[in-house]
């Protein structure tokens, strides 16, 4: 009885299952990982405000760097703090997360086409009619 006793927590504690009873395989946070993240955290929010509160670069140029370092910032959020990666939860977390940025493409581009071409496709030829007579009734002239 005591082999088996003994088989039984032999197996559990077994290094080539790299994990032991109830922990979840892969997760392993300490505070070294958190103070990682908050480091990358604050070392890409205080560049971009540099380069903004600087005038190192061009303002159009200063957009898409910024933009740049949100993004990076976005994934040290995730990995660090949200603790997101492919292992988590079976790979479904990861799954949820690729859907979302998917629908939120589709919706932020579609916004974005429509408020561009909004004048044009819904009222060709306002634009440049309400700054030559004053007001927009040139209709009734």
């Amino acid at each position: 009885m005591s082999s088996q006793h003994h088989d039984h927590h032999g197996h559990h504690g077994d290094p080539l299952h790299g994990h032991t009873h109830g922990d979840a395989p892969g997760v392993h946070y300490s505070l070294k990982d958190y103070t990682t993240g908050f480091i990358l955290a604050v070392i890409l929010t205080v560049i971009p405000f540099w380069l903004v509160m600087g005038n190192v670069l061009d303002p159009s140029t200063t957009k898409y760097v910024i933009l740049g370092f949100a993004g990076v910032q976005l994934i040290v959020h995730m990995v660090y703090f949200l603790h997101m990666n492919s292992k988590s939860e079976g790979g479904w977390n990861m799954m949820a997360l690729l859907l979302t940025i998917v629908l939120l493409v589709i919706v932020l581009s579609g916004s974005i086409w429509v408020m561009h071409h909004m004048n044009a496709n819904m009222m060709p030829g306002m634009g440049d009619a309400a700054a030559v007579t004053g007001h927009g009734n040139h209709d009734m002239q």
